[in-house]
């Protein structure tokens, strides 16, 4: 079984149904799939750190003992209580995938004691992984992929957690701070967490766009965002100034490809808009542009067309792409593509 929408997740991480024996929750974004194996554990285990109930096991776990998994699938609760069996595999390693997809479709089929629950949580699985294939097909089993959340689903996010501590965000301030988190959940939640205390938890505080400039002003990705900002108003020297300046804050190339992607979509979102009737500032707003930057994003809406966008997305993505392979260098990837898009950017009178 594999669940995608949302409310049947939710549904399912609340209560699974009583024949499905083993979950497989797995995704590129390892906090979203740790928070919701969070989730779905507690349903399971009350208590998530009993010892007679809940047995954690890890990749070294299994390349020690191959038979561990059903040993432990197989294993009676002796306090009383449904026992929860948790696998965290954190490495594309083919054994210990393997015999996880073995164990799960045993367990899966009722092979073993059909009491204890199978959870595991992976990082991003291909079409072709043995275990995914085996989460899939078992009818006593449920696949779980976590993809990035969607704009939406992280503003969510944010006023959730801030309205827990009564402090809030204008619709402005909103869309400046999701715009700025990074794609991973759980450092997305490190983030929220901060920005609730820079706020003054409980202290009833709605906070606009100028009280968020202290805390985002501090921030590494804020280099990031000046550089993609330079890149494409035709600076390099500065936008090479401000990506050397953000490794030099812990930032590598992947998070500066992604700050010039998110850059260019803004950019490409402000020229559908209004294209559609829009006027710009009014679609500079809401794509979340700050209101410091909003004169220089509206100079570069002027230049730049959604052809030439178009036409530079593909060379984001290829660079996104070379970034990650290991053993590249990530930094002068990033700097190469920002010089390139300042040229073109200078080429359009910017």
């Amino acid at each position: 079984m594999i669940l995608t929408k949302r409310p049947d997740v939710d549904r399912f991480l609340k209560g699974p149904p009583p024949e499905i024996r083993a979950a497989l929750i797995w995704g590129r974004d390892r906090g979203g799939v740790h928070e919701r194996a969070d989730a779905l554990a507690k349903t399971i285990a009350p208590v998530p750190d009993d010892p007679f109930n809940v047995a954690l096991l890890t990749e070294p776990d299994i390349d020690r003992d191959a038979g561990r998994l059903e040993e432990e699938l197989s294993a009676l609760s002796l306090m009383g209580g449904r026992r929860l069996i948790r696998l965290r595999l954190t490495e594309a390693k083919a054994g210990p995938e393997r015999a996880a997809a073995e164990a799960l479709k045993t367990h899966a089929e009722g092979g073993l004691n059909p009491d204890a629950f199978f959870l595991i949580e992976a990082g991003a699985l291909e079409r072709g992984s043995v275990l995914r294939k085996a989460a899939e097909a078992a009818k006593g089993a449920a696949s779980i992929p976590v993809y990035e959340d969607e704009v939406g689903d992280v503003a969510r996010m944010v006023r959730e957690a801030l309205a827990a501590d009564r402090v809030a965000l204008t619709a402005e301030a909103l869309d400046l701070f999701v715009a700025r988190l990074p794609k991973e959940r759980g450092v997305a939640r490190q983030e929220i967490e901060r920005l609730i205390l820079f706020l003054g938890p409980g202290g009833g505080a709605t906070a606009g766009p100028a009280d968020l400039e202290g805390y985002l002003g501090v921030e590494p990705e804020a280099s990031l965002s000046e550089a993609a900002t330079d890149a494409f108003g035709g600076r390099a020297a500065q936008a090479q100034a401000c990506l050397r300046r953000s490794r030099a804050e812990g930032e590598g190339g992947p998070a500066a490809v992604r700050a010039i992607g998110q850059h260019l979509a803004r950019l490409r979102r402000a020229l559908v808009l209004t294209a559609n009737g829009a006027g710009a500032q009014e679609a500079a707003k809401a794509c979340g542009v700050f209101w410091k930057a909003e004169r220089e994003f509206l100079r570069q809406m002027r230049a730049w067309r959604l052809v030439d966008l178009d036409a530079l997305q593909p060379e984001v993505l290829d660079a996104d792409r070379a970034c990650k392979s290991s053993g590249s260098p990530d930094g002068l990837i990033a700097e190469r593509l920002a010089l390139g898009i300042a040229v073109r950017a200078r080429r359009l009178g910017l």
